[in-house]
Formats: structure tokens, sequence, C-alpha cells
């Protein structure tokens, strides 16, 4: 039975030997090809690239993905599932495979949704635009100086004044609207006392017209003056 476990340990070490070999050679072709491609991208493409803090974060996290990757080798899996694989060596790569990419992607769905839920692209995307804005400054930054009292008044007194600024335009607005509301309702006032002196005029002609009716006598014609 030792002489077994020794042969199995000794195949495991061997494919891990091998599996790091291949590891290796495929991450010298890749640097290779990197230091190719950097080397013809022009160096205002190279800041940009270094500067974009969203590429330089989606760049870490592939990295430490393939990191993590490789520290759960086969190897290790095997030695872990050591009598399942004595069984079945071909299910149990298999069974690896799947775990292996299973694993990938559901970090990648944990990534996907960090950047979302803490809309990480749009924060950091907006650093860049702070941090280019501040290139062409060439007044001193701000620091703090020493006295709190005196760094919290120089912080919220232009906040204070931009509100103060903004409270006055929207009083001059409201202002405004209530003196052309007030015109409407003098405005309707006067139309609704001329529509009732209309009225009542229209009512006294009616009650002059309805007297001089009554006043005017008809003449009674009796049927016996025909006789």
């Amino acid at each position: 039975m030792e002489q077994k476990e020794d042969d199995f340990s000794k195949e495991t070490e061997n494919e891990a030997s091998m599996n790091q070999k291949s590891s290796k050679a495929q991450k010298t072709s890749s640097k290779k090809s990197k230091s190719k491609t950097e080397s013809n991208t022009t160096p205002d493409e190279g800041a940009q690239a270094r500067f974009s803090r969203i590429k330089l974060f989606e760049k870490v996290m592939k990295k430490s993905l393939e990191n993590f990757i490789e520290l759960a080798s086969f190897n290790r899996f095997t030695s872990t599932f050591r009598p399942l694989y004595k069984r079945n060596p071909q299910r149990m790569e298999n069974i690896y495979k799947q775990f292996i990419e299973e694993l990938q992607r559901a970090i990648q769905n944990d990534i996907t949704r960090l950047l979302e839920e803490g809309r990480l692209e749009s924060k950091l995307n907006e650093l860049d635009k702070l941090e280019d804005a501040a290139k062409d400054k060439t007044d001193p930054a701000w620091r703090p100086s020493g006295v709190p009292e005196q760094d919290l008044c120089s912080f919220l007194m232009p906040y204070y004044q931009k509100q103060e600024a903004y409270m006055r335009l929207e009083l001059k607005k409201i202002q405004a609207e209530n003196a052309s509301l007030a015109e409407k309702v003098l405005a309707g006032r006067e139309l609704l006392s001329q529509t009732e002196h209309r009225i009542s005029a229209t009512v006294e002609d009616w009650k002059v017209i309805s007297a001089m009716v009554l006043s005017v006598q008809v003449p009674c014609i009796c049927p016996l003056e025909f006789c």
C-alpha cells in the first residue's frame, strides 16, 4: 500500500510539474506578446491607459483571479480527494475542470456586482477627470492650517454663500410670480365688477320696460256694441 501511495504521489508530482512548465511557458509567451504590444503603443496611449483607474482595477482583478486559480492546482485538488482520484482519474479531472470554471464564473460575477452596486466605474472615471483638471491649476493645493475652527469655516463659508445666493434668487422669482398673480387677481376683480355693473344696468332696464308695459291700458271691447 505504501509503495502504491508513493507511486501515486510521484505521478501527481510529475503531472503537477508538467502543468507548471506549461503554465510557465504560457506566461513567458504572454509576457513577450504584452511587451511587443506595449512597445508598439505610442507614449500618449500608454499614459492614457496608465491613468485610467477603471482599466487598472480590471487588470488587478484579472491578475488576482489568475493567481487564485493557480493556487487551486490540480495536484492539491487530487491530494484532497485521493481515493476518488485513484478510482477514476478521468472523472476527477472532469470534475476539477468544472469546479475551476464555476469558481471563475462566481468570482467574476461578484466583481461585476461590486462594480455595479458601488458604481466604481463612474467614480473612478470621475477621479480621472479631477486629476486631469488639477494638472492645469497652478495655485497651491489646499492644506489644513492646524486650527479646526478656521478650516471648518473656510470649508463651510463658500457653501453657505452659494446657498444664500441661491435662496435670494429663488426669493426674487417667487416675488415676481406673486406680483404677476396679484395683477391677475386685480384684473379679475375689475372684470367681475364691470360684469356686475352691466347685470345691474340690464335689470334696471328690464324693470323700466316691465313698468311701462303694465302702465299701458288696453281698451275693453264689449261684444254687445256690435249687436
